[in-house]
């Protein structure tokens, strides 16, 4: 059963979601596996994985703005605040979502929805490179 493993670096702006659904289906295809799963894994604790509508615009901010309100900066509850005011309702943004997404592969392509989009979402206020490992194995 054939395998294949490959890392993505994924800069971010700062906050918001990046859409990383055709990268990871670059490394798909170039895996030669026809039918299986391919599972998304991210590397850090400030940022997340989300699979969401990729159509409206909309969507994604009301994602954003949601997470936000769940886990708020500013909290004076938070006692890990060495690294910033966002750090705290980072890792509290991510651990309401994901670190990892696994997807069917078809066809050698990934399976997703008409509308869905395999999202990298970043909690931080400013810009980090993000690494994902992408794990291909089928046949």
């Amino acid at each position: 059963m054939p395998i294949h493993q490959d890392s993505l670096v994924v800069p971010t702006t700062g906050r918001g979601l990046v859409e990383v659904s055709a990268q990871v289906a670059r490394i798909v295809a170039a895996s030669g596996v026809r039918t299986g799963l391919c599972v998304v894994f991210c590397r850090h604790t400030s940022c997340s994985l989300v699979i969401q509508e990729n159509a409206d615009p909309s969507a994604r901010r009301d994602l954003e703005t949601w997470l936000e309100r769940l886990a708020p900066e500013g909290d004076p509850r938070y006692t890990h605040t060495c690294e910033g005011p966002d750090d705290m309702p980072a890792h509290l943004r991510a651990a309401v979502t994901k670190t990892s997404e696994s997807i069917p592969v078809s066809d050698g392509r990934l399976v997703l929805g008409t509308w869905q989009g395999l999202f990298l979402a970043e909690h931080r206020a400013r810009p980090h490179q993000r690494t994902l490992v992408v794990h291909v194995q089928g046949e």
